[in-house]
Protein backbone atom coordinates (compact mmCIF):
# COMPACT_ATOMS: atom_id res chain seq x y z
CA UNK A 1 0.00 0.00 0.00
CA UNK A 2 2.90 2.34 0.70
CA UNK A 3 4.10 1.88 -2.88
CA UNK A 4 0.62 2.66 -4.24
CA UNK A 5 0.38 5.73 -2.00
CA UNK A 6 3.70 6.85 -3.45
CA UNK A 7 2.26 6.39 -6.93
CA UNK A 8 -0.86 8.45 -6.17
CA UNK A 9 1.32 11.57 -5.93
CA UNK A 10 1.92 11.16 -9.65
CA UNK A 11 -1.68 10.71 -10.74
CA UNK A 12 -3.02 13.58 -12.86
CA UNK A 13 -6.79 13.74 -12.41
CA UNK A 14 -8.45 14.19 -15.79
CA UNK A 15 -12.07 13.81 -16.85
CA UNK A 16 -11.32 12.17 -20.19
CA UNK A 17 -8.30 9.93 -19.56
CA UNK A 18 -7.35 7.21 -17.11
CA UNK A 19 -3.98 6.26 -15.65
CA UNK A 20 -2.42 9.62 -16.56
CA UNK A 21 0.70 9.90 -14.40
CA UNK A 22 3.84 11.95 -13.93
CA UNK A 23 6.88 9.67 -14.12
CA UNK A 24 8.86 12.01 -11.86
CA UNK A 25 9.71 11.94 -8.18
CA UNK A 26 11.34 8.51 -7.94
CA UNK A 27 14.71 8.16 -6.22
CA UNK A 28 17.61 6.70 -8.19
CA UNK A 29 20.37 4.38 -7.00
CA UNK A 30 22.72 7.37 -7.06
CA UNK A 31 20.58 9.31 -4.60
CA UNK A 32 19.11 11.65 -7.19
CA UNK A 33 15.45 12.14 -8.07
CA UNK A 34 13.62 11.89 -11.39
CA UNK A 35 12.42 15.37 -12.29
CA UNK A 36 8.74 16.22 -11.98
CA UNK A 37 6.66 17.65 -14.82
CA UNK A 38 8.91 16.49 -17.65
CA UNK A 39 7.66 13.02 -18.63
CA UNK A 40 4.12 11.66 -18.44
CA UNK A 41 2.43 8.33 -19.22
CA UNK A 42 -1.23 7.66 -19.92
CA UNK A 43 -4.00 5.57 -21.38
CA UNK A 44 -5.86 6.91 -24.45
CA UNK A 45 -6.17 10.69 -24.64
CA UNK A 46 -8.84 10.69 -27.35
CA UNK A 47 -11.53 11.72 -24.86
CA UNK A 48 -9.83 14.70 -23.21
CA UNK A 49 -12.24 17.49 -22.29
CA UNK A 50 -11.63 21.22 -22.69
CA UNK A 51 -10.74 21.38 -18.99
CA UNK A 52 -8.31 18.51 -19.51
CA UNK A 53 -6.69 20.39 -22.38
CA UNK A 54 -6.10 23.32 -20.05
CA UNK A 55 -4.27 20.91 -17.73
CA UNK A 56 -2.20 19.58 -20.64
CA UNK A 57 -1.39 23.16 -21.64
CA UNK A 58 -0.41 24.11 -18.10
CA UNK A 59 1.94 21.12 -17.98
CA UNK A 60 3.50 22.16 -21.32
CA UNK A 61 2.92 18.75 -22.94
CA UNK A 62 3.77 19.52 -26.56
CA UNK A 63 5.46 16.23 -27.50
CA UNK A 64 3.38 13.04 -27.72
CA UNK A 65 4.45 9.52 -28.73
CA UNK A 66 1.49 7.26 -29.46
CA UNK A 67 2.33 3.56 -29.02
CA UNK A 68 -0.94 2.30 -30.48
CA UNK A 69 -1.39 0.58 -33.82
CA UNK A 70 -2.56 2.24 -37.02
CA UNK A 71 -6.15 1.05 -36.66
CA UNK A 72 -6.26 1.84 -32.93
CA UNK A 73 -5.07 5.39 -33.40
CA UNK A 74 -7.33 6.00 -36.41
CA UNK A 75 -10.39 4.78 -34.48
CA UNK A 76 -9.70 7.12 -31.54
CA UNK A 77 -7.39 9.99 -32.59
CA UNK A 78 -5.44 11.79 -29.88
CA UNK A 79 -6.70 15.17 -28.78
CA UNK A 80 -3.64 17.38 -28.94
CA UNK A 81 -2.65 20.97 -28.30
CA UNK A 82 -2.04 23.05 -31.39
CA UNK A 83 1.60 22.76 -32.42
CA UNK A 84 2.16 19.39 -30.73
CA UNK A 85 5.00 17.23 -32.04
CA UNK A 86 3.10 13.95 -32.54
CA UNK A 87 4.70 10.61 -33.40
CA UNK A 88 2.84 7.35 -34.02
CA UNK A 89 4.99 4.32 -33.16
CA UNK A 90 2.83 1.31 -34.06
CA UNK A 91 5.46 -1.48 -34.16
CA UNK A 92 3.79 -4.74 -33.20
CA UNK A 93 0.50 -3.14 -32.25
CA UNK A 94 -1.34 -3.99 -35.46
CA UNK A 95 -0.80 -7.68 -34.67
CA UNK A 96 -2.25 -7.58 -31.16
CA UNK A 97 -4.81 -10.33 -30.46
CA UNK A 98 -8.48 -9.67 -31.17
CA UNK A 99 -11.08 -10.16 -28.44
CA UNK A 100 -11.79 -13.68 -29.72
CA UNK A 101 -8.09 -14.52 -29.82
CA UNK A 102 -7.58 -13.11 -26.33
CA UNK A 103 -10.35 -15.31 -24.99
CA UNK A 104 -8.72 -18.32 -26.65
CA UNK A 105 -5.37 -17.41 -25.08
CA UNK A 106 -6.97 -17.02 -21.66
CA UNK A 107 -8.42 -20.51 -21.92
CA UNK A 108 -5.03 -21.97 -22.83
CA UNK A 109 -2.84 -20.03 -20.44
CA UNK A 110 -1.27 -16.64 -19.78
CA UNK A 111 -0.84 -14.76 -23.06
CA UNK A 112 0.79 -11.81 -21.30
CA UNK A 113 3.95 -13.85 -20.71
CA UNK A 114 4.48 -14.08 -24.47
CA UNK A 115 3.62 -10.41 -25.05
CA UNK A 116 6.33 -9.34 -22.58
CA UNK A 117 8.84 -11.99 -23.60
CA UNK A 118 9.96 -13.81 -26.71
CA UNK A 119 6.67 -13.15 -28.51
CA UNK A 120 7.10 -9.38 -28.34
CA UNK A 121 10.85 -8.83 -28.32
CA UNK A 122 11.13 -8.30 -32.08
CA UNK A 123 9.04 -5.13 -31.69
CA UNK A 124 10.60 -3.62 -28.56
CA UNK A 125 13.38 -1.65 -30.22
CA UNK A 126 11.33 -0.21 -33.08
CA UNK A 127 8.40 0.59 -30.77
CA UNK A 128 10.33 2.41 -28.05
CA UNK A 129 13.09 4.08 -30.06
CA UNK A 130 10.93 7.14 -30.89
CA UNK A 131 10.24 7.69 -27.17
CA UNK A 132 13.92 7.83 -26.33
CA UNK A 133 14.90 9.89 -29.35
CA UNK A 134 12.26 12.47 -28.44
CA UNK A 135 13.46 12.43 -24.82
CA UNK A 136 16.96 13.26 -26.01
CA UNK A 137 15.68 16.17 -28.11
CA UNK A 138 13.08 17.56 -25.68
CA UNK A 139 13.47 21.22 -24.74
CA UNK A 140 13.82 21.93 -21.03
CA UNK A 141 10.72 24.15 -21.10
CA UNK A 142 8.35 21.48 -22.37
CA UNK A 143 7.15 17.99 -21.39
CA UNK A 144 6.62 14.68 -23.18
CA UNK A 145 3.76 12.19 -23.00
CA UNK A 146 3.74 8.62 -24.30
CA UNK A 147 0.67 6.43 -24.20
CA UNK A 148 -1.22 3.47 -25.63
CA UNK A 149 -4.88 2.51 -25.19
CA UNK A 150 -4.84 1.33 -21.59
CA UNK A 151 -1.55 2.91 -20.58
CA UNK A 152 -0.41 -0.33 -18.96
CA UNK A 153 1.40 -2.89 -21.17
CA UNK A 154 3.15 -1.01 -23.97
CA UNK A 155 3.29 2.16 -21.88
CA UNK A 156 4.45 0.18 -18.85
CA UNK A 157 7.38 -1.31 -20.75
CA UNK A 158 8.39 2.14 -22.04
CA UNK A 159 8.33 3.48 -18.49
CA UNK A 160 10.36 0.54 -17.20
CA UNK A 161 13.08 1.19 -19.79
CA UNK A 162 13.11 4.92 -19.04
CA UNK A 163 13.35 4.49 -15.27
CA UNK A 164 15.97 1.75 -15.69
CA UNK A 165 18.05 4.12 -17.85
CA UNK A 166 17.87 6.76 -15.12
CA UNK A 167 19.04 4.28 -12.48
CA UNK A 168 15.78 3.80 -10.57
CA UNK A 169 15.73 0.59 -8.46
CA UNK A 170 13.95 -2.44 -9.92
CA UNK A 171 11.52 -2.66 -7.00
CA UNK A 172 10.39 0.91 -7.64
CA UNK A 173 10.04 0.27 -11.37
CA UNK A 174 7.84 -2.75 -10.65
CA UNK A 175 5.67 -0.80 -8.20
CA UNK A 176 5.05 1.92 -10.78
CA UNK A 177 4.21 -0.76 -13.32
CA UNK A 178 1.65 -2.64 -11.21
CA UNK A 179 -0.07 0.58 -10.04
CA UNK A 180 -1.95 0.50 -13.37
CA UNK A 181 -4.07 -2.32 -11.91
CA UNK A 182 -5.67 0.20 -9.55
CA UNK A 183 -6.00 3.17 -11.88
CA UNK A 184 -7.49 1.11 -14.71
CA UNK A 185 -9.94 -0.89 -12.60
CA UNK A 186 -12.96 1.18 -13.81
CA UNK A 187 -12.13 0.25 -17.40
CA UNK A 188 -10.77 -3.27 -16.90
CA UNK A 189 -13.57 -4.22 -14.55
CA UNK A 190 -16.09 -3.78 -17.38
CA UNK A 191 -14.11 -6.28 -19.47
CA UNK A 192 -13.91 -9.02 -16.85
CA UNK A 193 -17.59 -10.01 -16.84
CA UNK A 194 -17.98 -10.67 -20.60
CA UNK A 195 -14.60 -12.41 -20.64
CA UNK A 196 -15.71 -14.59 -17.73
CA UNK A 197 -18.88 -15.57 -19.60
CA UNK A 198 -16.96 -16.36 -22.77
CA UNK A 199 -14.33 -18.49 -21.03
CA UNK A 200 -16.39 -20.10 -18.28
CA UNK A 201 -13.97 -18.65 -15.70
CA UNK A 202 -14.90 -16.49 -12.76
CA UNK A 203 -14.38 -12.74 -12.84
CA UNK A 204 -11.70 -13.15 -10.18
CA UNK A 205 -9.86 -15.71 -12.31
CA UNK A 206 -9.92 -13.35 -15.29
CA UNK A 207 -8.66 -10.48 -13.14
CA UNK A 208 -5.81 -12.63 -11.86
CA UNK A 209 -4.74 -13.47 -15.41
CA UNK A 210 -5.10 -9.91 -16.68
CA UNK A 211 -3.57 -8.04 -13.75
CA UNK A 212 -0.06 -6.70 -14.18
CA UNK A 213 2.46 -8.30 -11.86
CA UNK A 214 6.21 -7.83 -11.27
CA UNK A 215 6.99 -11.15 -12.98
CA UNK A 216 5.92 -9.70 -16.33
CA UNK A 217 8.58 -6.99 -16.18
CA UNK A 218 11.09 -9.61 -15.09
CA UNK A 219 10.18 -11.66 -18.19
CA UNK A 220 10.53 -8.47 -20.27
CA UNK A 221 14.03 -7.67 -19.01
CA UNK A 222 15.21 -11.30 -19.07
CA UNK A 223 14.09 -11.79 -22.67
CA UNK A 224 16.13 -8.72 -23.67
CA UNK A 225 19.17 -9.90 -21.71
CA UNK A 226 18.89 -13.37 -23.26
CA UNK A 227 18.96 -12.00 -26.82
CA UNK A 228 21.30 -9.02 -26.41
CA UNK A 229 23.46 -9.94 -23.41
CA UNK A 230 22.37 -6.87 -21.45
CA UNK A 231 19.75 -4.12 -21.38
CA UNK A 232 22.48 -1.64 -22.26
CA UNK A 233 23.45 -3.58 -25.40
CA UNK A 234 19.80 -3.64 -26.47
CA UNK A 235 19.38 0.08 -25.86
CA UNK A 236 22.47 0.92 -27.88
CA UNK A 237 21.84 -1.45 -30.79
CA UNK A 238 18.10 -1.00 -31.22
CA UNK A 239 17.46 2.53 -29.93
CA UNK A 240 20.72 4.43 -30.27
CA UNK A 241 21.05 4.93 -26.52
CA UNK A 242 24.68 4.26 -25.63
CA UNK A 243 26.81 5.46 -22.73
CA UNK A 244 26.88 9.06 -24.00
CA UNK A 245 23.11 9.19 -24.49
CA UNK A 246 22.44 7.63 -21.06
CA UNK A 247 24.52 10.37 -19.47
CA UNK A 248 22.54 13.02 -21.36
CA UNK A 249 19.21 11.51 -20.27
CA UNK A 250 20.31 11.31 -16.64
CA UNK A 251 21.43 14.92 -16.72
CA UNK A 252 18.18 16.08 -18.36
CA UNK A 253 15.74 14.07 -16.23
CA UNK A 254 17.30 13.69 -12.76
CA UNK A 255 18.53 16.21 -10.21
Amino acid sequence: MAQLADSTKRLVHLQGALNFRDVGGYKTNEGKQVKWNRVFRSASIAGLTDADMDTIRNKHIYTVVDLRGNKESAAAPDRLLKGTDYTLSPAGSDSLPSSAQMIAYLKKGDFLDSFYGDGGIRYFGERYKPVFQKLLQLKDTTALLYHCTGGRDRTGMATALFLYTLGVPQETIEADFTASNVYLLPMMGKMFEPMAKATGMSGEEIKKKMDLRPELLQIFFKSIEKKYGSIENFMEKEMGIGKKERAILRKKYTS
